[in-house]
């Protein structure tokens, strides 16, 4: 797979738990100019960012960074990202990296290597890192993936998977949510429908599963990346920000 890649960041500014939460601050920045910079410091070829948001197209303007504007009526984020690759026209072949609009922490080697992991026969590539001792394990948000020798994903989970025989901690890795696909692959992605297992675990990876996409999921060695949900996340990465900025 070809080393070019493109990266879109899906921004909406209607979530229910921390409202517009692309413009919340961290330490005098928004968490969408953050994102940005952390995108263009990548090996990305082109950063876009897709929103429904005049006043989140408008600030990232201002960061100088490329907008298209796409639908209010989506219901994922990669969704979001499959219409604004339609707008721009991108090549079938082009890697697209999903790079959620509230993970301004995410390692910049990860974003670097997944488009690279991409093939014929595992389209669609993810990141994880080992559980370490300071997280909460039996936290539903918290997801874990199982995989097989090959490094394919197998399942998904907010529960502990095969918990009688993970309960240690180190047994278990943490699902990073961050994905790399071609623009081919991200179009077929968005026009199946959700499955059963994807909405009792409210997780959009499971419906590739079911549909028998193969993922590969590379292990990174690094501190779990903080994303923002809630306005709890927000505080932590506020404190986070503190010591690293």
């Amino acid at each position: 797979m070809t080393n070019s890649f493109v990266i879109i960041v899906p921004a909406r500014a209607g979530s229910t738990r921390l409202p517009n939460k692309p413009m919340a601050m961290i330490n005098g920045r928004t968490v969408i100019s953050r994102i940005i910079e952390l995108a263009n410091s990548s090996n990305a070829s082109n950063v876009y960012i897709a929103t429904d948001s005049g006043e989140i197209k408008n600030h990232c303007e201002s960061c100088d960074a490329n907008v298209v504007m796409t639908s209010s009526n989506h219901i994922s984020g990669m969704d979001r990202i499959a219409e604004a690759a339609r707008i721009l026209d991108l090549n079938d072949d082009v890697p697209i990296v999903n790079l959620q609009g509230d993970e301004p922490f995410m390692p910049v080697q990860i974003i670097n290597q997944l488009p690279i992991l991409l093939s014929i026969d595992a389209p669609i590539s993810t990141a994880c890192i080992k559980f370490s001792e300071g997280m909460d394990i039996n936290s539903p948000h918290e997801v874990k993936v199982v995989r097989s020798i090959a490094k394919e994903a197998m399942s998904f989970s907010r529960s502990l998977i095969h918990s009688e025989n993970t309960a240690d901690y180190r047994d278990n890795l943490k699902h990073l949510g961050i994905y790399a696909y071609t623009n081919k692959t991200l179009q077929t992605l968005s026009k199946l429908k959700p499955t059963y297992n994807e909405e009792s675990e409210k997780l959009e990876q499971l419906r590739f599963l079911d549909n028998g996409f193969n993922i590969i999921v590379e292990e990174f060695e690094c501190e779990a990346p903080i994303g923002i949900d809630t306005p709890e996340d927000l505080e932590a990465a506020i404190i986070f920000a503190n010591t690293n900025d």
